[in-house]
């Protein structure tokens, strides 16, 4: 486990990143952080090595490890091979083969934790050429790829992957119209102009699939979890050395891996890298018997609009907006790391830090609630995908606003930081890293060691950019086209107002 004692600090300056430490001290325990324990604890290079993973929440408390507001918690997430970009839907490939596994129920595939019913993936036909004034006034709001772009590059991706297989190859099929669409999905609904189905992808239940991943972790006798917010990085000189507590405990390691989701930038200056964006989610109460008529519903996404409806677990469905998000500048009680280390002290006061935009959760502010909007926008998702009478006009048992860490292509930050000795960051999940847990953890301790993955050399680095807090972000084609750099307590209090009003 981390000490608290200085020779750990001393022997933090002399260790090169490229040697496996003695010590290494985990911040967050979500996707990235257990993964990473996880492989960690089994690889031999780190067989000496002691590892602490520390997180806001209580690990002694059932279901509380990681926090019930991070991003990996949840009752689903999607899971797919389905990505314009080559090296992540074959990345996926790799991690459904450990998803698939159900044999035995000790097995992360097994007891309902994944489930391969399908996933529908649809595009809008693409709007009319805007004018030419119009044109140069949106170039540098238009995303990379429009989202048919991306269905149809996913398409070509999941088709290739499935080729060598007829069995997976006879699982996906072209959907060219609306009607198909409807068809395919069995609601009565349909979304989109074009698309196709994969039975090859389907779903995970993520808090189950992290509760198994803990269980893991437990079992190796090689993880100390422990229980506290982080306030701040310590370091000495330009060397990270551990971890400063909100009750003043200092948890201190050679390597400190901070991967902390979307709470990422109140430790590290991600200017540029990264953003903390809030997404949109509702839930939807169903009865016996509707449950059982959508159980085995396929995932439906359109890239376009970034809506999406999943089948339904324990007798709630949920619908869900991908979008650009909302963020929430807040100047932290704690500055975080600097993009590089400053030394000699000034002379002179320096400016307070730029705000970082940081998660708001119910969990902190049990009153929050999602936008009216964005509530609508929900709304109108259920109304076209599951026409149903009966649920057109049901209230939402629940919204929920989930925080990603959104990079501006959608490629994570899993890399040693450039400026800071014994500082790795795992993080810019940028809403879809759930579905690689599997295989993630090697990944990174690979990206530790600096041996790879290949495929993503140049895509999961610290990038070389230093602008302050950016209002638009992730634009890979598979985010609904939206207003960018909404703040959400200007939209909350503007559309709250407007509610009164009316």
């Amino acid at each position: 486990m981390a000490s608290s004692s200085s020779s750990a600090a001393a022997a933090a300056a002399s260790v090169a990143c490229s040697s496996p430490p003695s010590s290494i001290l985990i911040i967050g325990s979500g996707v990235f952080g257990l993964s990473t324990a996880l492989a960690l604890a089994r690889r031999d290079a780190f067989a000496h090595c002691s590892i602490t993973v520390v997180d806001r929440s209580d690990p002694s408390q059932p279901g509380a490890f990681p926090s019930p507001d991070a991003a990996s918690i949840d009752a689903s997430r999607i899971v797919r091979a389905d990505y314009a970009d080559k090296a992540y839907a074959a990345l996926c490939n790799e991690a459904q083969a450990e998803w698939r596994r159900q044999a035995s129920p000790a097995d992360l595939g097994a007891r309902g934790r994944y489930n391969e019913t399908g996933l529908i993936l649809v595009g809008d036909a693409e709007p009319p050429a805007p004018a030419a004034d119009q044109a140069d006034q949106e170039a540098d709001l238009k995303p990379k790829l429009t989202g048919l772009d991306y269905a149809r590059k996913s398409w070509a991706n999941v088709q290739s992957l499935a080729a060598k297989d007829p069995e997976l190859a006879a699982r996906i099929r072209e959907l060219p119209n609306p009607d198909a669409i409807r068809d395919a999905l069995g609601t009565g609904g349909s979304s989109g102009a074009w698309g196709y189905v994969n039975y090859n992808s389907g779903w995970a239940n993520a808090a189950a699939s992290m509760s198994w991943y803990l269980d893991r972790v437990r079992e190796t006798g090689r993880v100390a979890l422990v229980a506290g917010t982080v306030v701040s990085l310590e370091h000495t000189g330009d060397a990270v050395t551990g971890a400063k507590l909100a009750d003043g405990r200092v948890l201190s390691a050679d390597l400190v891996i901070v991967a902390a989701g979307a709470w990422t930038g109140a430790l590290v200056d991600l200017a540029g890298q990264a953003i903390a964006t809030g997404q949109v989610l509702a839930y939807v109460d169903l009865t016996e018997e509707e449950h059982e008529e959508l159980a085995n519903m396929p995932v439906i996404l359109n890239v376009s609009t970034g809506l999406f409806v999943m089948p339904p677990v324990n007798r709630t469905l949920k619908i869900a907006k991908h979008f650009l998000g909302y963020i929430n500048p807040v100047q932290p009680a704690h500055p975080p790391l600097p993009l590089t280390p400053r030394s000699p002290p000034p002379t002179t006061p320096t400016p307070p830090p730029p705000p970082v935009s940081l998660p708001r959760t119910s969990l902190t502010d049990p009153t929050l609630s999602i936008p009216p909007s964005a509530a609508a926008d929900l709304r109108r998702a259920l109304r076209e995908m599951v026409p149903w009478p009966a649920l057109r006009d049901r209230p939402f048992a629940k919204t929920r606003l989930c925080w990603y860490s959104d990079t501006p292509t959608a490629d994570f930050i899993i890399d040693h930081h450039p400026n800071w000795r014994g500082l790795f960051v795992a993080t810019g999940d940028s809403g879809h890293a759930f579905k690689f847990l599997p295989v993630i953890g090697d990944k990174i301790v690979d990206r530790i060691l600096r041996e790879g993955p290949a495929e993503f050399e140049g895509k999961w680095d610290w990038k070389a950019k230093t602008e302050a807090l950016p209002t638009r972000f992730t634009q890979d084609g598979s985010r609904g086209v939206s207003e960018a750099g909404l703040v959400l307590s200007d939209v909350l209090e503007k559309e709250e107002g407007e509610e009164e009003e009316a």
